[in-house]
């Protein structure tokens, strides 16, 4: 018996992801942790959701995949920008995304910028 494989990738959240945006679309994938910085349209901006909100939904609706993970600097120096505080993440934004049958969890970069502010310990109990 053979090892079970798994197709991920990371896009960028402007949809269609411009490299990867018709692999997408195939079904093919199990996994799709998005990248929710960097991209301003589509991200979260100084408790202000509805970007990243929106973004979601069309993702969650258009990409038939398994899971999708929302993807997030660990810190604010992981990311140009875009970096939630962990009271903004679950008080607001997970309430609002993980109705979707589609939710998988978070994704962080870097574990570098995690071990420096353990944000994944002061979030792990709400994703």
């Amino acid at each position: 018996m053979g090892k079970k494989v798994y197709l991920t990738a990371a896009p960028q959240c402007p949809f269609p992801d411009a490299w990867i945006g018709n692999a997408l679309k195939t079904g093919l994938f199990d996994y799709v942790w998005v990248q929710f910085y960097n991209n301003p349209p589509c991200q979260y901006s100084s408790s202000d959701i509805n970007n990243l909100e929106a973004a979601w939904k069309q993702w969650t609706a258009d990409i038939p995949a398994t899971k999708i993970f929302l993807g997030l600097p660990a810190a604010p120096a992981a990311a140009g920008s875009g970096f939630i505080p962990a009271d903004d993440l679950t008080s607001q934004v997970l309430p609002s995304i993980k109705n979707s049958s589609k939710y998988g969890g978070v994704m962080l970069w870097s574990k570098y910028y995690d071990d420096q502010t353990n944000y994944s310990s002061s979030i792990k109990s709400d994703v």
